[in-house]
């Protein structure tokens, strides 16, 4: 008997040690870190502990699911981030670009920028559904893929910030405006800056933002200019060691084979993106040509790529700001209880 309860004890104990650790890595939404604002008085609206009492076990679901997800694929935390990203740039964090279109509704997943590119639909459903069985219809799928993008970044090894929470979801998508307002590969610095101003995001704010790209993969057609870059005297600076493994990666291709945005450290959020720039060895064009095309954002990457500290900290700045876009809020939107549909 003796032996029955200490064993018993034994296994309480590992299992209080077990929950002490998940609590403890599970990152904290609060509002004492916030260092971002935009220029956007809608952000004022959110707020941080929101589920705190209506749904205390909001983040460490999500968190638990992303990591789970990610453990599974890797590739995953890029698209993760990614799919936050794009869900601000239009219309603001509403978690539009989630909705699927349907015989009278037009969503924005079959936009050019997001057609067979965006991806982890299926981790904000599973989310979606352990939350609404726990707390039905108080959790956001717009504060859903806020948090999940957060979540993404920390277990890919980056740093962690407070997501302000509060969003609703839309009602309506606009595919009209994701083709038209989402940067593209082939961006130049002019036109990035032009579409990170129009949704009140700086240049700093871009570059830093662009350091996303040290984790995910693209496929051959979006850097198809890259590849004709070592006989191009005006192309953006290349590696022809670099260039010449692409083309002969993607001269076997139909286009749709991936590379990784950061060959060096693919599945790891660090600095190492700027780096590849320093080296003319940025995926993208659009990558390169923070490099080229601008003396600011060549200072910027130079900086970031010399002091991992102070990018972490102008990422988790813009990354707020990002999440602070004309959110939808009070009888303008809804809580959905699926994400790919209105209610």
């Amino acid at each position: 008997m003796a032996m029955k309860k200490l064993a018993l004890f034994s296994l309480l104990l590992n299992l209080a040690m077990f929950l002490a650790i998940v609590l403890a890595i599970v990152p904290k939404t609060t509002g004492e870190g916030y260092g971002g604002g935009g220029d956007d008085d809608c952000g004022d609206l959110l707020g941080s502990d929101l589920y705190k009492d209506i749904c205390p076990e909001a983040e460490a679901i999500i968190f638990a699911r992303v990591r789970l997800a990610v453990f599974q694929d890797t590739r995953m935390a890029a698209s993760l981030l990614r799919l936050h990203f794009h869900d601000c740039f239009v219309n603001g964090c509403d978690a539009s670009v989630l909705l699927d279109d349907t015989d009278n509704f037009v969503g924005e997943k079959t936009a050019a920028p997001n057609l067979n590119s965006l991806r982890g639909f299926e981790v904000i459903d599973a989310i979606k559904q352990e939350l609404e069985f726990v707390c039905p219809q108080t959790v956001s799928c717009a504060d859903i893929l806020a948090t999940a993008a957060r979540d993404s970044v920390v277990v890919s090894g980056g740093p962690s910030w407070d997501v302000q929470m509060g969003r609703k979801d839309s009602l309506t998508a606009s595919k009209a405006l994701a083709n038209n307002i989402i940067p593209g590969p082939n961006s130049t610095i002019g036109n990035l800056v032009a579409k990170f101003q129009n949704v009140n995001l700086s240049l700093k704010d871009m570059v830093a933002l662009s350091g996303a790209h040290t984790m995910g993969k693209a496929r051959c057609t979006t850097f198809a200019a890259r590849l004709r870059d070592s006989t191009n005297p005006n192309a953006p600076e290349a590696s022809l060691e670099f260039i010449q493994s692409l083309q002969q990666l993607c001269s076997v291709s139909d286009g749709s084979t991936l590379a990784n945005l950061d060959l060096a450290t693919p599945e790891t959020f660090d600095n190492q993106y700027y780096t590849n720039l320093l080296s003319g060895e940025g995926l993208l064009p659009s990558d390169q040509n923070l490099m080229t095309g601008d003396e600011q954002t060549r200072e910027l990457v130079e900086t970031y790529a010399q002091d991992i500290s102070t990018f972490f900290q102008d990422f988790k700045d813009s990354m707020i700001k990002l999440g602070r876009l004309g959110p939808v809020t009070g009888t303008k939107g809804e809580i959905r209880r699926n994400c790919r549909s209105v209610n």
